[in-house]
Order: structure tokens, then sequence, then C-alpha cells
């Protein structure tokens, strides 16, 4: 199998053959070979490019993750992960969110060799944040995606409105704008997000 190369980290779609969809096997060798693009795949078997996300999208989604972990590490259920996790979807997707969650119960399923690469998981919660080369539909689109592949909760966050997106299992979306928390439910009963530094962003 021969493995393309990019030389640089530049937004773009790469798609195959519908007929000759490509393997995971090929998706991580492809990964692999570029180890310095941020890589996804869509169910369709496209590979996806994803551009940097500038300083301050870097800056929320990193207030976004360590909140969470320090969260995680005093809760005990579950792991936290930030925007370099990847996760293999029931539907073919290979996605990398901001931040995630994942219960404890689900992690163990797995052993510990396996656990250092890519896992056929989901997540029970997700949180991703607007970037400047994100568009909202396509963001909204991939938080309904989360949610049918077994995610319990995903928060959505557009730092520049202010407004946080909340996708649940079996309920409809919710937007929330200028609130200053947020508080988790469900596997994540007992998180709070604080988002004042995160709507404040680099001054």
């Amino acid at each position: 199998m021969q493995v393309v190369t990019l030389p640089d980290p530049v937004p773009v779609k790469l798609s195959f053959d519908p007929e000759q969809k490509l393997s995971l096997e090929g998706y991580l060798a492809f990964c692999r070979a570029n180890p310095d693009l941020r890589v996804e795949r869509t169910a369709e078997g496209e590979i996806l490019i994803v551009p940097p996300a500038g300083l301050e999208s870097s800056h929320r989604s990193l207030s976004v993750a360590a909140q969470l972990h320090n969260w995680a590490e005093e809760d005990g259920r579950g792991k936290a992960f930030d925007s370099s996790a990847q996760f293999l979807l029931g539907d073919g997707s290979a996605l990398s969110p901001d931040a995630a969650w994942v219960s404890n119960e689900s992690w163990r399923r797995f052993p510990r060799r396996q656990r250092k690469g890519f896992l056929p998981l989901c997540p029970e919660f997700v949180v991703e944040v607007m970037s400047p080369s994100d568009r909202l539909k396509r963001a909204k689109a991939k938080m309904e995606q989360w949610i049918a592949n077994g995610a319990h909760l995903a928060w959505l966050i557009h730092g520049d409105e202010e407004t946080v997106f909340v996708y649940r299992k079996r309920h409809p979306m919710k937007t929330h704008r200028g609130v200053t928390q947020l508080a988790g439910e469900g596997p994540v009963q007992g998180f709070v997000l604080q988002l004042g530094a995160i709507w404040k962003g680099l001054e």
C-alpha cells in the first residue's frame, strides 16, 4: 500500500474511491506517515486535514480541557482528554474533540496495551470550541454526530458570541447565551465549567 505524505499542514480534504474505501489500517498508516498533521476521518472515508486553531481558540480549548481534567482527577469516575486524543466511532469516522471525558467503566474494557493508541470508543461527554476556520453549520452537525455515535452530553462553545450549544441524548439542542458557568449532568454530574475566562479570551 502506498502512503500519501503531505509537505505542509494545509486545510484540505482527501477523498477516496467509494468502492475502495480507505481501511482503518490505511488511515492509521496515513496518520503515522504525517505526524505533524492534525487529521480526522469522516464517516464516508474522507481524510480531513484540520488547520491550526489559532492562539485564542487554543487558549479557550486549553481552559476547558484543564478544568475538565482537574475535576475528573478529583471526582475519580473517569478520565479527561484534550484535543490530541482521537476516537474511532461506530459510523466509521475518527474524530478529535477539544475536550472529552470517558468513564472508567468504558475505559477499562480495553487492555492497557490497546489504550496507547486510538480506541473504538465514543466518549460519554465531549466539548468542541469554535475556531476561526470553523463554520457553525458544520460544527453543529459534528455535535449531532457525537450524540448519534453514543455521547450522552456534548457542548459546542462559541467564544466570540458568548454562546454554548448543549446537545443531549434524546433531547432537543438548547442554546445558552452570556452565562458565566455551565453545569454538567448525567455522566459528568458535578462538573461545572467556568466560562468567564473563556469569554474574555486573549485581551
